[in-house]
Protein backbone atom coordinates (compact mmCIF):
# COMPACT_ATOMS: atom_id res chain seq x y z
CA UNK A 1 0.00 0.00 0.00
CA UNK A 2 1.68 3.21 -1.18
CA UNK A 3 -0.27 5.34 1.25
CA UNK A 4 0.80 3.27 4.28
CA UNK A 5 4.47 3.52 3.37
CA UNK A 6 4.09 7.28 3.06
CA UNK A 7 2.13 7.76 6.30
CA UNK A 8 4.56 5.57 8.27
CA UNK A 9 7.19 8.29 7.81
CA UNK A 10 5.32 10.14 10.56
CA UNK A 11 6.57 8.13 13.55
CA UNK A 12 3.72 9.16 15.86
CA UNK A 13 1.06 8.38 13.27
CA UNK A 14 2.82 5.10 12.43
CA UNK A 15 2.07 3.84 15.96
CA UNK A 16 -1.68 3.95 15.41
CA UNK A 17 -1.89 2.79 11.79
CA UNK A 18 -3.80 -0.46 11.67
CA UNK A 19 -4.38 -2.82 8.78
CA UNK A 20 -4.50 -1.33 5.27
CA UNK A 21 -7.92 0.13 4.48
CA UNK A 22 -9.90 -0.49 1.27
CA UNK A 23 -8.93 2.03 -1.38
CA UNK A 24 -11.29 4.97 -1.78
CA UNK A 25 -13.72 4.78 -4.68
CA UNK A 26 -16.06 7.21 -6.36
CA UNK A 27 -19.73 6.51 -5.72
CA UNK A 28 -22.62 7.55 -7.91
CA UNK A 29 -25.46 10.03 -7.38
CA UNK A 30 -23.61 12.91 -5.72
CA UNK A 31 -26.76 15.04 -5.09
CA UNK A 32 -28.31 12.18 -3.10
CA UNK A 33 -25.11 11.57 -1.10
CA UNK A 34 -25.04 15.26 -0.19
CA UNK A 35 -28.64 15.09 1.02
CA UNK A 36 -27.83 11.97 3.03
CA UNK A 37 -24.88 13.75 4.62
CA UNK A 38 -27.16 16.57 5.78
CA UNK A 39 -29.67 14.08 7.17
CA UNK A 40 -26.94 12.38 9.23
CA UNK A 41 -25.52 15.58 10.78
CA UNK A 42 -25.36 15.44 14.59
CA UNK A 43 -26.82 11.92 14.64
CA UNK A 44 -25.30 8.58 15.57
CA UNK A 45 -24.52 6.29 12.64
CA UNK A 46 -27.29 3.93 13.74
CA UNK A 47 -30.00 6.62 13.84
CA UNK A 48 -28.78 8.13 10.56
CA UNK A 49 -29.13 4.75 8.82
CA UNK A 50 -32.71 4.38 10.06
CA UNK A 51 -33.68 7.84 8.80
CA UNK A 52 -32.00 7.30 5.43
CA UNK A 53 -33.82 3.95 5.04
CA UNK A 54 -37.15 5.71 5.74
CA UNK A 55 -36.19 8.38 3.22
CA UNK A 56 -35.63 5.79 0.46
CA UNK A 57 -38.90 4.05 1.37
CA UNK A 58 -40.74 7.25 0.36
CA UNK A 59 -39.55 6.46 -3.19
CA UNK A 60 -40.22 2.72 -3.09
CA UNK A 61 -36.67 1.92 -2.01
CA UNK A 62 -35.12 3.56 -5.07
CA UNK A 63 -32.64 6.44 -5.06
CA UNK A 64 -34.60 9.59 -5.95
CA UNK A 65 -33.56 12.31 -8.35
CA UNK A 66 -33.40 15.89 -6.97
CA UNK A 67 -36.65 16.73 -8.82
CA UNK A 68 -38.50 13.94 -6.97
CA UNK A 69 -37.21 15.18 -3.61
CA UNK A 70 -38.28 18.73 -4.39
CA UNK A 71 -41.78 17.49 -5.29
CA UNK A 72 -42.11 15.57 -2.00
CA UNK A 73 -44.38 17.23 0.56
CA UNK A 74 -42.59 18.99 3.45
CA UNK A 75 -44.58 17.01 6.03
CA UNK A 76 -43.69 13.72 4.34
CA UNK A 77 -40.01 14.48 4.85
CA UNK A 78 -40.65 15.70 8.41
CA UNK A 79 -42.40 12.41 9.18
CA UNK A 80 -39.24 10.31 8.69
CA UNK A 81 -37.58 12.09 11.61
CA UNK A 82 -36.02 15.18 10.02
CA UNK A 83 -36.22 18.58 11.73
CA UNK A 84 -37.78 21.54 9.94
CA UNK A 85 -34.30 22.94 9.32
CA UNK A 86 -33.01 19.68 7.83
CA UNK A 87 -36.00 19.36 5.50
CA UNK A 88 -35.28 22.89 4.27
CA UNK A 89 -31.59 22.07 3.80
CA UNK A 90 -32.34 18.85 1.90
CA UNK A 91 -34.70 20.76 -0.37
CA UNK A 92 -32.05 23.49 -0.79
CA UNK A 93 -29.62 20.83 -2.03
CA UNK A 94 -32.18 19.40 -4.46
CA UNK A 95 -33.02 22.86 -5.81
CA UNK A 96 -29.36 23.88 -6.15
CA UNK A 97 -28.46 20.65 -7.95
CA UNK A 98 -31.27 21.18 -10.47
CA UNK A 99 -30.51 24.88 -11.04
CA UNK A 100 -26.77 24.30 -11.40
CA UNK A 101 -27.08 21.02 -13.31
CA UNK A 102 -25.01 19.16 -10.72
CA UNK A 103 -24.10 15.73 -12.06
CA UNK A 104 -21.49 13.12 -11.16
CA UNK A 105 -19.62 13.92 -14.38
CA UNK A 106 -19.44 17.64 -13.57
CA UNK A 107 -17.34 16.95 -10.47
CA UNK A 108 -14.67 14.96 -12.30
CA UNK A 109 -13.13 18.13 -13.71
CA UNK A 110 -13.31 20.17 -10.47
CA UNK A 111 -10.61 20.49 -7.82
CA UNK A 112 -11.36 19.88 -4.14
CA UNK A 113 -11.33 23.64 -3.48
CA UNK A 114 -13.70 24.34 -6.39
CA UNK A 115 -16.16 21.75 -5.06
CA UNK A 116 -16.03 23.24 -1.55
CA UNK A 117 -16.60 26.75 -2.97
CA UNK A 118 -19.48 25.55 -5.15
CA UNK A 119 -21.42 23.50 -2.61
CA UNK A 120 -20.97 25.73 0.44
CA UNK A 121 -23.12 28.27 -1.41
CA UNK A 122 -26.07 26.06 -0.41
CA UNK A 123 -27.66 27.12 2.89
CA UNK A 124 -27.21 24.23 5.31
CA UNK A 125 -24.07 22.87 3.65
CA UNK A 126 -20.85 23.66 5.49
CA UNK A 127 -17.23 22.92 4.71
CA UNK A 128 -17.22 19.77 6.88
CA UNK A 129 -20.21 18.33 5.00
CA UNK A 130 -18.46 18.87 1.66
CA UNK A 131 -15.24 17.35 3.02
CA UNK A 132 -17.14 14.19 3.97
CA UNK A 133 -18.59 14.11 0.45
CA UNK A 134 -15.12 14.52 -1.06
CA UNK A 135 -13.82 11.64 1.05
CA UNK A 136 -16.62 9.11 1.00
CA UNK A 137 -18.45 9.82 -2.26
CA UNK A 138 -15.84 11.30 -4.57
CA UNK A 139 -12.99 9.18 -3.23
CA UNK A 140 -10.56 12.10 -3.01
CA UNK A 141 -7.41 10.90 -1.24
CA UNK A 142 -5.99 14.19 0.06
CA UNK A 143 -8.69 15.72 2.26
CA UNK A 144 -7.98 16.86 5.81
CA UNK A 145 -11.07 17.51 7.96
CA UNK A 146 -9.57 19.93 10.49
CA UNK A 147 -12.99 20.83 11.91
CA UNK A 148 -14.01 17.22 12.60
CA UNK A 149 -14.30 16.66 16.35
CA UNK A 150 -13.13 13.04 16.13
CA UNK A 151 -9.99 14.01 14.21
CA UNK A 152 -9.30 16.80 16.69
CA UNK A 153 -9.67 14.49 19.69
CA UNK A 154 -7.47 11.79 18.16
CA UNK A 155 -4.69 14.17 17.12
CA UNK A 156 -4.66 15.92 20.50
CA UNK A 157 -3.98 12.53 22.11
CA UNK A 158 -1.52 11.17 19.55
CA UNK A 159 0.52 14.38 19.25
CA UNK A 160 -0.07 15.66 22.80
CA UNK A 161 -1.32 19.03 21.50
CA UNK A 162 -2.21 21.56 24.25
CA UNK A 163 -5.94 22.36 24.07
CA UNK A 164 -6.10 25.77 25.77
CA UNK A 165 -6.19 27.68 22.45
CA UNK A 166 -8.59 26.25 19.85
CA UNK A 167 -7.13 28.28 17.00
CA UNK A 168 -3.61 27.11 17.86
CA UNK A 169 -4.83 23.50 17.99
CA UNK A 170 -6.15 23.72 14.43
CA UNK A 171 -3.02 25.46 13.18
CA UNK A 172 -0.88 22.71 14.70
CA UNK A 173 -3.13 20.03 13.19
CA UNK A 174 -2.86 21.54 9.71
CA UNK A 175 0.91 21.79 10.03
CA UNK A 176 1.21 18.13 11.11
CA UNK A 177 -1.16 16.97 8.36
CA UNK A 178 0.85 18.67 5.62
CA UNK A 179 3.42 15.87 5.75
CA UNK A 180 0.69 13.28 5.09
CA UNK A 181 -0.16 14.77 1.69
CA UNK A 182 -1.18 13.38 -0.84
CA UNK A 183 -2.87 10.78 1.41
CA UNK A 184 -4.48 12.89 4.13
CA UNK A 185 -7.87 11.20 3.74
CA UNK A 186 -6.36 7.83 4.64
CA UNK A 187 -4.67 9.40 7.67
CA UNK A 188 -8.09 10.72 8.78
CA UNK A 189 -9.64 7.27 8.33
CA UNK A 190 -6.95 5.67 10.50
CA UNK A 191 -7.33 8.39 13.14
CA UNK A 192 -11.10 7.76 13.28
CA UNK A 193 -10.53 4.00 13.55
CA UNK A 194 -7.99 4.47 16.31
CA UNK A 195 -10.28 6.83 18.22
CA UNK A 196 -13.03 4.17 18.18
CA UNK A 197 -10.68 1.45 19.44
CA UNK A 198 -7.69 3.28 20.91
CA UNK A 199 -4.40 1.56 21.58
CA UNK A 200 -1.82 3.17 23.88
CA UNK A 201 0.58 5.69 22.34
CA UNK A 202 3.87 6.55 23.98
Amino acid sequence: MDYLLHLQKDKKLAKILGEPLPLLQMRQNIPLRLMASIMSQQLSTKVAKVIYKRFLEIYGGDEPEPKQVLETAFETLRAIGLSNAKVNYVQNVARFCIENEITDTKFLSLTNEEIVDLLTQIKGVGKWTVEMLLMFTLGREDIFAVDDLGIQQAMVKVYKIPTDDKKAVKEKMVKISSKWSPYRTYACLHLWNWKDTPTPVE
